[in-house]
């Protein structure tokens, strides 16, 4: 029996990471296995890793039909789906993901954050968290600077803590006039960066 899987974390947990290794391990004893992603943070049609590592993906658009996309995965014969950066997706578009796995048996296994730097769930996510036959949190989780659990992604714009904004601003955890960083919900809400000198 098919299932869609929705696979959460924060930035920095190993999402994509975990992605590609399941599709890079699925692919040594298939050909059947896709890749798929809504957004990365380098060029299209990539999924990326901190650490290094990549692949090649097809990359789709908030928003899109995936009727299209969907047609080729059924001609080329694939039965796997693995999908990163799925928060971008819209609702239709998860539905459109559910109907894969319920009408076709395409098994789908989505990666991606649940909620964004005003600590609001991605309309994606929030559908899959409706939706999935299975919801996940990533057991490895990033750390705020003081050693808690790192619940919160926060937009960083001038070394303060962004509280409005666009929900979409894609980058990466690192310093710079605009970044990300992940903190616990004390210093989120507090908006401490890092220890008081």
């Amino acid at each position: 029996m098919a299932e869609l899987t929705f696979t959460y974390g924060t930035m920095a947990a190993g999402k994509s990471t975990l992605a590609l290794q399941l599709c890079w391990q699925l692919r040594q004893g298939r050909s059947d296995v896709a890749l798929w992603t809504f957004g990365d943070r380098s060029d299209d049609g990539m999924v990326t890793s901190r650490i290094g590592i990549e692949a090649r993906a097809d990359a789709l658009a908030a928003g899109e039909d995936l009727a299209p996309y969907g047609a080729r995965l059924l001609e080329e014969g694939v039965r796997i789906l693995v999908i990163d950066e799925v928060q971008f997706a819209s609702p239709e578009q998860v539905d459109q993901l559910a109907q894969l796995v319920d009408d076709h048996g395409i098994d789908v296994h989505a990666f991606g954050l649940s909620a964004d730097f005003l600590l609001n769930v991605f309309p994606g996510s929030a559908r899959l968290f409706a939706v999935a036959d299975h919801a996940q949190e990533l057991p490895l989780t990033s750390l705020c600077w003081c050693g808690a659990k790192g619940r919160c992604n926060a937009r960083v714009v001038d070394g303060e803590i962004a509280r409005s904004g666009h929900q979409v601003v894609t980058g990466d955890v690192a310093p710079g006039a605009v970044h990300y960083q992940v903190l616990c919900r004390k210093h989120y809400r507090t908006g401490q960066l890092g220890p008081l000198r």
